[in-house]
């Protein structure tokens, strides 16, 4: 049986979907504004032959099946497991920067001596800013992560003509605190927990 073709909004989700990977219920609802949530239920529904479903917590979760990648011809297959959360905590910053159209999730940034993978980077009012999740990662690994972005951060700012934003995103006020005491000397960068931004 022939499927009848997808309306704009249809394809606008399974887009959005293949360039941010894993989007909750109300980030769809959000971006797309969909309206109430039953509604957003519907489409949603309308959707499966396109799409997973997983539930964390309180949210239902959507991403790419075989299917849906077909229809958009997207080669990455996405897999249920811990990132899901990391990745929706990126995507609800996205939300919160505005949807800015030049972000790239994983970028490697590099002086041929370190290197680091922001989880994000884009471009907004005129400045670069670079994105850190903190989500299952130990202090450790984030003070670690900070000490190489202060050894990038100057030859970065030659480059781009000013010093870019570290954006950190974390859980907690504790948190939150701790990665601060960790940048008190990288001259731009700004913290915010999943709270400060819902």
């Amino acid at each position: 049986m022939r499927k009848k073709p997808l309306s704009n909004r249809e394809e606008s989700i399974l887009l959005l979907l293949q360039k941010l990977d894993f989007l909750t219920r109300d980030q769809l609802n959000k971006y797309l504004n969909l309206g109430t949530v039953r509604n957003t239920n519907r489409v949603l529904n309308n959707l499966s032959n396109y799409l997973e479903c997983v539930r964390k917590g309180y949210q239902s979760i959507y991403y790419l099946n075989r299917e849906g990648r077909l229809y958009v011809g997207c080669d990455k297959v996405r897999k249920k497991g811990s990132h899901i959360e990391h990745t929706v905590m990126r995507n609800d910053m996205w939300l919160f920067q505005g949807c800015p159209s030049e972000w790239k999730n994983e970028m490697k940034i590099d002086n041929k001596k370190t290197f680091v993978i922001a989880d994000a980077m884009f471009n907004k009012n005129g400045y670069s800013y670079f994105l850190e999740v903190d989500h299952l990662q130990t202090m450790q690994e984030n003070r670690s992560k900070i000490l190489r972005y202060k050894e990038l951060m100057p030859n970065i700012a030659l480059q781009l003509g000013h010093y870019p934003v570290l954006l950190w995103m974390t859980t907690t006020e504790l948190r939150k605190k701790q990665i601060a005491e960790a940048c008190f000397d990288i001259p731009n960068y700004k913290i915010y927990t999943i709270n400060d931004i819902q």
